[in-house]
């Protein structure tokens, strides 16, 4: 079950909604916890079982923590129980598979007989559950907050529906305090509805649309693909995965505010910024903050010279490409991010400072735009021969029929491609078309009857235009449930 599927707007969500208001003040973390893990059952019936496990763990080892806090020794042996807990099981489940298929291609290279081995399926939203279990555990290590009072609680916090599955990463202590008391108000059931419609329209009428293109591009035949087709996939790639993650965000942030809860942003116009540095303030917000204080500052931060600063910083960027994905090229991606932020502190900051500031979004769209295609090809020589043909390094040789001598852009007519287009590239680049800032616009210049007048209407036109494009298109999954 998916936030975009019918099942859900239809089924769960008024069921779930019905029942958790329904249910009194004091038993409403109960019935969401039971809601959500239906909606993860849902999907993964047997790995709710992995889900609970870990988590009834992790609760265990945190109140032994907070137990033995005169014990410095005997905590830091606890604390790094879970850790290797967590990323035993995340590499089990995640890394296993691609492991393996490294050991056996070493194999046949010596021709040795191959290991007996059954692939791993990977749990939905493992990544994701996992970062928030082990922010428990370090900020109750830390003494930055108090165990969490009962294993429903603490339950509620890691299984939580709307962040569950692909986010925002939510450290503890930024919603320790929620989870025991929050306001619940019409006001905010109808603004969090606007916000989840959003995202949803997002997703189905933007990201969706362009899904159509990159996937068609990008599993082309590379030799026959011309200039333009790469930029035309590689941009389509670009605004679909910002739409698909930042309306999944919407959808959560916006599902969370309607039982009381509020969530970080994640996404803040990141195509507008200046540098890689500004970059990753905007992009997946709730991650750079993770990476930051559960990574980069134990590893020494910027507080052992320079030379360590930037190699913090890259192994940091390393592990969040490996973080992504079990591959070579996600790899890549996390590097090559880490290479550019690593200049930035170098030298590029206080250059591009003279320079323009269409300048600079300008180059560091295009960096961006290079990272994406490593970040989408299958293999490693993929996205290099797809490198080469977007700036027209490689041999074209038109194709006799198929994809590229369709008359119209790969099925999709060249009209609606266009609006399409448009209309992405407006709400990624304009300074007055983000979420947060044309909502204080509307709001400086009208009053709230007439806001929640236009809301109404809004949410009117967006659930309809998107619950017809579901009726009548294929189902695309979020692309980042499969990290």
């Amino acid at each position: 079950m998916t936030f975009s599927s019918l099942v859900f707007l239809f089924l769960f969500l008024p069921l779930f909604f019905v029942g958790y208001y329904l249910t009194p003040v004091r038993y409403r973390n109960y019935t969401a916890v039971l809601g959500s893990l239906a909606f993860y059952a849902w999907g993964a019936p047997r790995f709710v079982f992995v889900l609970l496990g870990a988590s009834l763990f992790d609760y265990l080892i945190a109140k032994l923590i907070y137990r033995h806090s005169s014990r410095p020794k005997l905590k830091k042996r606890l604390l790094f129980s879970s850790i290797v807990f967590n990323l035993a099981l995340l590499f089990y489940f995640k890394y296993a598979n691609f492991f393996i298929d490294q050991v056996q291609q070493v194999l046949a290279a010596f021709d040795m007989a191959p290991l007996p081995w059954v692939g791993v399926v990977l749990p939905i939203g493992i990544s994701f559950f996992t970062f928030h279990k082990l922010s428990y555990t370090v900020d109750v290590y830390q003494g930055t907050v108090e165990p969490a009072r009962d294993f429903a609680t603490f339950a509620l916090y890691i299984t939580l529906f709307p962040q569950l599955i692909a986010g925002p990463i939510i450290r503890y202590h930024d919603i320790a305090n929620q989870l025991i008391e929050r306001e619940h108000s019409i006001d905010q059931v109808f603004a969090g509805f606007f916000r989840f419609c959003v995202g949803l329209a997002k997703k189905i009428l933007i990201a969706d649309q362009l899904a159509g293109i990159a996937d068609k591009l990008f599993a082309a035949e590379l030799s026959g693909l011309p200039v333009h087709y790469a930029w035309l996939g590689i941009l389509s790639y670009a605004f679909q995965i910002h739409f698909d993650f930042s309306g999944y965000s919407d959808m959560a942030i916006g599902l969370g505010q309607m039982m009381g809860f509020r969530f970080p942003e994640n996404f803040n116009q990141p195509y507008t910024a200046r540098n890689i540095t500004d970059f990753w303030r905007r992009w997946h917000i709730t991650l750079s903050a993770w990476m930051r204080e559960y990574l980069y500052i134990p590893l020494g931060g910027n507080r052992h010279g320079t030379v360590r600063t930037y190699l913090n910083l890259w192994i940091v960027f390393l592990l969040s490409g490996l973080w992504h994905g079990a591959s070579w090229t996600f790899v890549f991606w996390g590097a090559f991010h880490g290479f550019f932020l690593v200049i930035d502190k170098l030298f590029w900051l206080k250059f591009s400072a003279r320079l323009p500031k269409i300048v600079n979004v300008s180059l560091t769209f295009l960096l961006v735009l290079i990272g994406w295609i490593f970040f989408r090809s299958e293999t490693f020589s993929q996205a290099l021969t797809y490198l080469t043909h977007l700036f027209g390094l490689g041999a074209i040789v038109p194709p006799k029929t198929g994809l590229l001598s369709q008359p119209s852009l790969l099925g999709i007519t060249t009209h609606r491609a266009l609006y399409t287009f448009a209309l992405a590239a407006a709400i990624c680049f304009s300074p007055l078309l983000g979420t947060t800032k044309l909502k204080q616009l509307i709001l400086a210049q009208t009053d709230k009857a007439t806001v929640t007048v236009l809301q109404f209407v809004a949410i009117l036109l967006l659930l309809s235009l998107s619950i017809l494009s579901i009726a009548n298109a294929k189902f695309i999954p979020f692309i980042y449930f499969r990290f």
